[in-house]
């Protein structure tokens, strides 16, 4: 080999390996993955913003479906038996009439009920609510965890040997921030779904 060739390797070699000991590498790479960890956080609010109010509004609009439908039941028969038909009002055409439709309109919202009971779900959405809350929560909780300890891989990269020399002559490096629970989030949310009517 060239001597002056094998003085530049003599020289590099150690620069080389110095900047490899530095984290010349390792620090951007744990930057990255907390970045990468933050947006995964950022991601699952997201599909908490976008998916707890559709469920909430499909679990109303399936409650009040099926209250109007009980509704309907509970007012026929209620009307049904307010009206009633003595023994001297067997002649009478007008109150036989009377009662006959009530009873028309308890066996049409019976025959409602039964048609729609295959669709009466609010038991179940309000059960599929629950579940998609707690995994919605579940994931944030996962995201944020992960992303804490993205930022602690990072943080000690860039403050401990050899990489605190690459942290700050090369990069500048700063500390990250990890997720911190506000302190409003000792209390536990509460769901509200309005004036179910």
């Amino acid at each position: 080999m060239n001597p002056v060739r094998m003085r530049l390797f003599a020289l590099l070699a150690p620069i080389a390996v110095f900047l490899a000991a530095c984290g010349i590498n390792s620090i951007p790479t744990a930057e990255e993955t907390a970045k990468a960890r933050w947006a995964d956080v950022q991601a699952q609010y997201q599909r908490r913003a976008d998916l707890i109010p559709n469920l909430v509004n499909t679990v109303r609009a399936a409650a009040q479906q099926e209250r109007a439908v009980l509704r309907e039941v509970t007012e026929a028969r209620a009307d049904a038996t307010r009206i009633t038909v003595t023994p001297e009002q067997l002649t009478d055409p007008a109150a036989m009439t009377r009662f006959a439709e009530a009873q028309g309109r308890v066996t049409l919202s019976l025959q409602r009920l039964q048609e729609a009971y295959p669709e009466l779900q609010a038991n179940a959405n309000f059960r599929d609510l629950q579940s998609q809350i707690e995994g919605t929560e579940n994931r944030i909780a996962v995201a944020r965890r992960d992303y804490n300890a993205a930022v602690q891989a990072y943080n000690t990269e860039i403050r401990t040997f050899p990489g605190v020399i690459g942290a700050r002559i090369i990069y500048g490096s700063q500390p990250m921030q990890p997720f911190e629970a506000e302190a409003a989030a000792q209390r536990a949310p509460t769901v509200d779904f309005g004036n179910m009517q």
